[in-house]
């Protein structure tokens, strides 16, 4: 047998997996009705996050979103790697509008061609904090303004999450400095 075939299965498979979204029979993901992107522009504390591969190990982490002359958007993500004290590491992407009507809907990339899709779901009237997801319901990320959120505030999200069919026990927190 070619040593490719087992690795050209394994792909075959992830590609066959199903996401929460389908596993559970959800409905589609609502976002939210609209969002202002000049407000949503700045610097994100991650609050809490499903873990994923490329985030083990962060704490302190960020996202800095920076208007760019074509309209698109450049992402600097950074963390400390290990504790607060961490070597600091960063990743450069971009993100794109792909639904123009609300601005929910973006698309984000750290390696091109690939673009991933992020959309947010919950976001603070004040834009102090906001919540991204995935339409698979696979991935999702808190974020605030600071570097921690109010008990009542991360309640009331988890709540919104729950009733959208997120499976909120998969929540990992962010280790943060103190405001």
């Amino acid at each position: 047998m070619p040593r490719s075939l087992p690795l050209l299965a394994a792909i075959a498979l992830a590609g066959c997996a199903a996401t929460t979204t389908e596993r559970l029979r959800l409905p589609p993901l609502a976002t939210v009705p609209r969002v202002e992107l000049d407000r949503y522009l700045g610097t994100w504390y991650d609050i809490a996050s499903f873990p994923q591969r490329f985030q083990r190990g962060c704490t302190a982490t960020t996202a800095t979103y920076s208007k760019r002359p074509d309209g698109q958007i450049d992402v600097l993500n950074r963390c400390r790697r290990g504790s607060l004290d961490g070597k600091e590491t960063s990743a450069s992407g971009r993100a794109r509008v792909v639904d123009r009507a609300t601005n929910a809907k973006l698309e984000v990339s750290f390696f091109r061609p690939f673009w991933g899709a992020y959309w947010i779901i919950d976001l603070g009237r004040d834009y102090e904090y906001a919540v991204v997801g995935h339409p698979s319901r696979d991935y999702l990320w808190i974020l605030s303004r600071r570097p921690t959120l109010a008990a009542a505030i991360y309640d009331g999200i988890l709540s919104r999450l729950r009733a959208q069919g997120y499976e909120v026990d998969r929540l990992e927190r962010t280790l943060q400095p103190s405001s």
